[in-house]
């Protein structure tokens, strides 16, 4: 039998504490986004594009809503019988259970899931960035160059480069040198988190990594200077399409904000790469004869009487008579009461807020969002003041 080309493992156990409110009761990959999407919709769906159709999902944190996302895999294609998705959450060992101890010792704990597809190489993945990418062009890119490992990258600001991790190549696109979220970045060229490994390399660094007790147990902090050390062949795969790391509120909202207007930055309707997500049977929205809607995206089961304004609402949101929805993201089942006016929030799903509330005022931008955390209800005339997080 042939050889599997390429699996991917997707590393989607990270608490997400950056995000605050929205991840103190689930994964950050099923946090929602872009009105009737989950984070974790991206990667599966490049997956599905990309012809890889065996992929482990490494879960960890707060598993349960993410597990029961994702289910079979049917909405993208990755029920199948001999291959398809899988959940890979930590696991009692002959020694003991063992938390996944960094993005290392993950990939390390599950080499037999690898073992059991015998592929040639290993795409691993990050289940917390919004892109669209072709995945089997990196992949041949990676075949040509001979690499043992290929860093997808792409151009941030020297602002932004502290973030990341931050590396050099030469003209072939060899990495010469790496830094992880360096204080003072010497390059503006950013790892993207999308690593594909030749599987005997991965193998081998993994096992040499967990052996070494000082370790991070991390591809950025380890397992990458190592392999530069060592003098291994590690290529750059140069990505120029929109990508965001969702990791912060900021972020996150920043993302949403991205998909208005008539030429947005990032068009979620290609149908050549269509995003793939678990669809609820609902209703159409309904916007009421007397509600203002502008340059905003809003889903399937909505009901607008009031005013929405560049803002981005999920499935299921009520805005009530007399109120006012500014730049914000209203996630899935909120309610808005009447007389509420919301500037620069991010309100989670499921919360419930009363009449005439004010949540951020006509000073909050980008920077001082408020943020609701799920299930939570604010009570007739309470205030939520700009960069505020509340939470049950």
């Amino acid at each position: 039998m042939a050889k599997t080309k390429c699996i991917a493992m997707l590393l989607a156990g990270g608490q997400g504490s950056r995000l605050y409110a929205l991840t103190s009761k689930i994964a950050k990959p099923a946090v929602t986004f872009g009105a009737k999407y989950r984070i974790i919709d991206f990667t599966l769906s490049n997956c599905v594009n990309s012809g890889i159709h065996t992929v482990g999902v490494l879960t960890q944190y707060q598993p349960l809503i993410l597990n029961e996302y994702i289910g079979s895999g049917e909405p993208w294609d990755l029920d199948r019988s001999n291959s398809g998705v899988h959940m890979l959450p930590p696991y009692q060992a002959k020694n003991g259970a063992d938390w996944y101890s960094g993005t290392a010792n993950a990939i390390y704990q599950n080499m037999n899931f690898i073992s059991k597809y015998d592929p040639e190489n290993v795409l691993i993945l990050s289940g917390d960035h919004i892109y669209r990418i072709d995945y089997s062009k990196m992949l041949d890119y990676h075949i040509s160059k001979n690499a043992d490992i290929t860093i997808s990258v792409i151009q941030v600001s020297l602002e932004e480069a502290p973030r990341f991790g931050i590396l050099s190549a030469d003209a072939d696109g060899r990495v010469t040198a790496f830094e992880e979220k360096p204080k003072k970045p010497k390059s503006d060229t950013a790892s993207m988190g999308i690593y594909i490994f030749k599987t005997w390399e991965l193998f081998e660094q993994l096992i040499a990594n967990e052996k070494d007790a000082a370790s991070g147990k991390d591809f950025g902090k380890n397992i990458i200077p190592t392999m530069l050390r060592e003098k291994r062949a590690v290529y750059a795969y140069p990505f120029s399409g929109y990508w965001k790391d969702v990791g912060t509120v900021t972020s996150l909202w920043e993302a949403n904000m991205d998909l208005l207007g008539t030429s947005p930055a990032f068009d979620m309707e290609r149908h050549d790469e269509k995003i793939y997500t678990r669809d609820q049977m609902l209703p159409p929205q309904y916007v009421a004869r007397d509600a203002t809607v502008n340059n905003s995206l809003i889903t399937s089961g909505c009901e607008i009487y009031g005013k929405v304004i560049n803002s981005v609402l999920s499935e299921g949101v009520i805005v009530h008579e007399g109120a006012v929805v500014r730049d914000s993201v209203i996630m899935k089942n909120a309610v808005i009461g009447a007389g509420t006016v919301i500037n620069f929030g991010v309100i989670d799903e499921n919360v419930q807020i009363g009449r005439n509330v004010k949540i951020g005022d006509e000073k909050s931008n980008r920077q001082n969002i408020a943020l609701v955390g799920r299930d939570y209800i604010l009570k007739d005339g309470s205030v939520v003041p700009s960069g505020a997080v509340v939470e049950l």
